[in-house]
């Protein structure tokens, strides 16, 4: 009976090493990339650690195992590999070869996640609102009240949803203004500026502007995509100039403003003009011009991700993260950034450089980072003013929406000292 039982015993030990780590991989094998990140962000929620294997197989994660998170992987669909510590020690070692292209990054804690967002409803959706319900990662809707009202400090990172700090209602005013939806949005604007003590949207705007980036300078992570991140910067560079046209704030805009743009307020742009016409669908030249359709049709319209090393250049490594390195490129009101107008200590980390258009960039401001992704929705090419949204059940493996994600979880990675 005794050597039964250490028969039992051994056998038992053998099964537990057999299944010490759970490996998600992120290349061509999983069914789901975009619930994989969800997955991820749940154990870490559970105060449990991770791994972020850098380029190994596609930015893989690798999980502890217990039966209840191989239950949560089987319950979101996701590909995983139930391994062995020695398989795990393999593929340190791997990663560890100075020659190798990969890394290992711990994620540790599960960043508590804001979006900048309308409380009401809008003609539009928002892809990372999309991608967050579909990924089953939590987030609290926040907006103009909470931002004036420093509730950001309970945040790690925040994305900008689909917003014009201009305050010029999103350029809408050419072909909306007869609109239902554009004058509410026009009297909730101006209702919300009422209260908080300001004149004009713009005013309120640009508070609200300022406040994100006293986020950001303290540490926080911001996101934002399509006109977000254009009217974010030209928001700062105009501060105390009048940029708007009477039918946005009842008077005319400074007729000198383009010669007062302070460029040194912006996180990423320098030297654009702006587009005041409040009937022409644009900013400022930041944005590549809708010219470009007849240069590119969507079939070969891509752009391309760069190749950081996993081991020095780890933050742009974590952010680039892909099971490919040609994304579909998509409309937005802001559908690119014009190269030469993105400043020079700006990190490009996807760009078409034929067509002379950065797409998805990357830079610090004091202690904290910022990314900048232009475009609407990753899988919708020109997607249009009352569009249903897109079904992410179409689309699980989405190279485009992953770099949604990759930043997602980039708050929660382990900070290293950089390699010399």
């Amino acid at each position: 009976m005794k050597k039964l039982f250490l028969f039992f015993l051994g056998f038992c030990l053998i099964l537990k090493v057999d299944a010490a780590s759970i490996l998600v991989p992120m290349d061509e094998a999983q069914k789901d990339h975009l619930k994989s990140y969800g997955v991820t962000f749940w154990i870490l929620q559970k105060d449990l650690e991770a791994e972020w294997l850098l380029n190994y197989r596609g930015g893989s994660f690798l999980l502890p195992f217990s039966d209840e998170i191989e239950k949560e992987c089987l319950i979101r669909g996701i590909t995983f590999e139930k391994i062995s510590d020695s398989k795990v020690l393999d593929i340190h070692t791997q990663i560890a070869q100075p020659e190798v292209n990969m890394e290992t990054v711990k994620l540790q804690k599960a960043p508590r996640i804001a979006v900048y967002s309308p409380k009401t409803k809008q003609p539009w959706d928002d892809a990372v609102t999309l991608v967050l319900s579909y990924a089953e990662i939590p987030y609290t809707v926040v907006f103009d009240d909470e931002i004036l009202n420093s509730d950001l400090a309970k945040y790690d990172w925040l994305h900008l949803h689909h917003e014009d700090f201009t305050g010029q209602y999103g350029k809408f005013y050419g072909a909306y203004r007869n609109a239902s939806w554009y004058q509410a949005e026009v009297r909730e604007a101006e209702a919300m500026a009422s209260k908080h003590g300001f004149k004009k949207v713009s005013e309120l705007k640009l508070a609200v502007a300022k406040k994100i980036r006293e986020f950001v300078s303290g540490g926080g992570f911001l996101f934002a995509m399509c006109s977000a991140t254009d009217t974010y910067d030209i928001a700062l560079a105009a501060d105390g100039v009048d940029i708007c046209e009477g039918v946005f704030d009842g008077d005319g805009s400074d007729p000198n403003s383009e010669n007062k743009l302070n460029f040194n307020n912006c996180f990423a742009f320098h030297d654009f003009k702006l587009i005041k016409d409040p009937m022409v669908y644009e900013y400022s030249t930041i944005d590549v011009p809708m010219e470009r359709a007849g240069q590119v049709r969507e079939e070969n319209d891509v752009f391309g991700l760069f190749d950081y090393s996993a081991k020095y250049d780890v933050v742009p490594a974590m952010l680039c993260q892909d099971h490919t390195k040609v994304i579909k490129a998509f409309y937005g009101q802001t559908t690119a950034f014009r190269s030469n107008e993105i400043k020079t200590d700006v990190l490009v980390m996807g760009e078409n450089k034929a067509l002379g258009e950065a797409r998805y960039i990357h830079g610090e401001f004091e202690k904290g980072t910022w990314t900048f992704y232009s475009g609407h929705d990753p899988e919708d090419y020109q997607h249009q003013v009352g569009e249903p949204p897109t079904d992410l059940k179409l689309f699980p493996n989405s190279p485009g929406y992953r770099l949604i994600l990759n930043n997602v979880l980039f708050p929660a990675a382990k900070k290293k000292k950089q390699k010399t």
